[in-house]
């Protein structure tokens, strides 16, 4: 089971750095429409989200439907601190509210 929760993890944790990737994408110029969707930065990002679903799927198949969100709510947090790290966005009260209120709900879910 330790193998499937790791999965989950793992993941959740690809799929973050995936989405930091492709906003340093959209945070860029391009010549033209092609270019915005065909450029390594979005490659890469969505690559990643791909590889993301791998792990999901494995952690589905080995865990119970409703474990799972509480494991990958962690995301919620990881792109916040991954936001504040690489584009030194800060981690206002209100962010820190948001995210526990996602949590919040998640929990009361699996409840």
């Amino acid at each position: 089971m330790i193998i499937y929760i790791l999965a989950c993890l793992i993941g959740v944790t690809i799929a973050s750095f995936s989405q930091v990737i492709l906003k340093k994408s959209s945070n860029k110029k391009y010549p033209n429409r092609i270019r915005e969707y065909l450029n390594p930065l979005v490659i890469i990002g969505y690559g990643m989200m791909f590889i993301s679903l791998g792990f999901s799927i494995t952690a589905y198949s080995g865990l119970e439907f409703t474990n799972v969100p509480l494991l990958e709510s962690i995301g919620y947090i990881i792109v916040m601190v991954l936001g504040y790290i690489f584009f030194k966005e800060k981690i206002t009260k209100r962010k820190i509210i948001g995210v526990l209120m996602i949590l919040a709900g998640v929990f009361v879910y699996y409840l």
